[in-house]
């Protein structure tokens, strides 16, 4: 992902309702049961971690049996301690104490949110680290970790899992992306492997892919009781089989054997503070709720049609009708390269409000840049008195529709069906088109001759372009 370009916008739960996700999250949960059990007589090593004899009542506190079970209480105190819900009162005796952060568990939801950012981050550190195993078999005769015999670079860890949640919040987020439903393992770690120009996979980079999918496997398995993710495992008979290949091409109906994750409504807020924490702009839905429509309308022109519509819908919740349309009809207008595309989002948020906007409306029908908008307003809702468009104005409006569709979805399908829709309705159009006086006409044009289909026609609005440029020049 690149920072310079604004990620689509995501929707977020209430802060209410992630405070109470995130005090229900396992491990959260489980941190502020033992910083609130931490008392006068618990003890801590040098680092801050209960020491061994602490572990079996510290789990037994939270209910933990099994053999992880002292492991589990281990991870919970780390995240307490990282998190500030508890502190070393004295590092000579060993001792703790309530931290500042516990307070806030039973404040204002913003504040449990920030304890919960806390513990994410700690929990996303310890994600990155070699699991035990790895780190036993990389003692030396010493007794110390032998940090190059692991393959194992820190900070290319974190870089890839930052990269693979970063490929899940996008997933997650785009319009045409999984949104709520489950992402294939294999999917998320292809995308942070195969290169953009590759086709088919070699044997080297599925293999690769393969290995990224067993890291995440554990990745995940540690990050979901922090409750970023929901995540369905790899199946352990696929491991075991050392004839399958999970990073082979997928079967449609095996592909949740590979194991599946979803971001979670709270992940999406956890990974959104990071994102913006990084340098990214990660917008949500509602962040111009009360913003100018200028704001509005420019701040939409890189959103889809859905979250473009949510946004306008709690711009408008906080407007007057009247006054809503006419500050919106006043921040549609302009020559600049944007303005195309504020005048259509103008007009789609315009649709949203009712029939008291119509003098708003009226008001403009002879501005030459919303005069168009506002009869096809009119029309729509069957008003009465509705002065005829003009030749001129009609094709106008049709150029400046055309550049808002470019510059809203590039050359999509739906922009080819206009185009083709244009050159059949208006025999003479292209002839016609050229010398209308607006900004993006040769480049409108330009884009129906590389949208239609017919070579014949596709000249013809190339040569218009042409004309349209040397009127522009001269």
């Amino acid at each position: 992902m690149s920072d310079s370009s604004p990620l689509p916008p995501v929707r977020l739960h209430s802060e209410a309702e992630l405070a109470r996700a995130a005090l229900s999250t396992p491990l959260l949960s489980r941190a502020a049961r033992l910083a609130r059990w931490a008392g006068p007589g618990t003890r801590v090593d040098a680092g801050g971690s209960l020491i061994e004899e602490q572990l079996p009542a510290a789990a037994e506190e939270l209910g933990l049996t099994g053999d992880d079970a002292a492991a589990y209480a281990a991870e919970a105190w780390r995240v307490a301690l990282d998190s500030g819900l508890v502190e070393i009162a004295d590092e000579e005796a060993g001792t703790v104490r309530a931290g500042e952060a516990l307070g806030l568990l039973t404040g204002s939801p913003h504040e449990v949110l920030t304890v919960w950012l806390a513990a994410l981050e700690t929990v996303l550190a310890d994600a990155s680290v070699p699991d035990l195993d790895d780190l036993v078999d990389a003692l030396d005769e010493g007794g110390e970790i032998d940090f190059s015999s692991l393959d194992w670079d820190p900070e290319a860890e974190a870089e890839i899992l930052d990269a693979v949640l970063g490929n899940l919040y996008l997933l997650t987020v785009s319009e045409d992306g999984a949104g709520d439903g489950p992402v294939p393992l294999p999917a998320l770690a292809a995308s942070v492997i195969v290169p953009d120009d590759m086709g088919e996979p070699t044997d080297d980079v599925l293999e690769q892919i393969s290995d990224a999918m067993m890291r995440l496997d554990d990745q995940f398995r540690t990050l979901e009781p922090v409750g970023l993710v929901e995540y369905e495992p790899v199946d352990e008979a696929l491991m075991a089989d050392a004839d399958e290949e999970p990073g082979a091409p997928l079967d449609e109906t095996d592909v949740s054997r590979y194991g599946m994750v979803r971001l979670t409504p709270l992940g999406a807020y956890g990974l959104r503070a990071r994102l913006l924490e990084a340098g990214f702009d990660a917008p949500a839905v509602g962040d111009l709720a009360d913003k100018g429509a200028d704001a509005l309308l420019d701040g939409t022109a890189g959103f889809g049609p859905a979250a473009a519509r949510a946004e306008t819908e709690q711009w408008l919740a906080r407007q007057e009708p009247l006054a809503a349309a006419r500050e919106l009809l006043a921040a549609a207008r302009g020559a600049d390269a944007g303005a195309p595309l504020r005048r259509l989002r103008c007009q789609q948020a315009l649709s949203l409000v009712g029939a008291e906007a119509e003098p708003a409306l009226r008001e403009v029908l002879d501005d030459p840049e919303l005069g168009g908008l506002a009869r096809v307003w009119l029309s729509e809702r069957g008003a009465d008195e509705v002065p005829a468009p003009s030749q001129e104005l009609v094709f106008w409006l049709t150029i400046d529709t055309v550049a808002a569709q470019l510059a809203a979805e590039g050359n999509s399908e739906e922009l080819q069906a206009l185009v083709e829709g244009l050159a059949e309705q208006h025999s003479g159009f292209f002839a016609a088109a050229w010398r209308v006086e607006h900004p993006a006409t040769a480049d409108v044009l330009e884009a129906m001759g590389r949208l239609h289909p017919d070579k014949k026609v596709a000249k013809e609005a190339r040569k218009a372009a042409f004309k349209a440029r040397s009127q522009q020049a001269g």
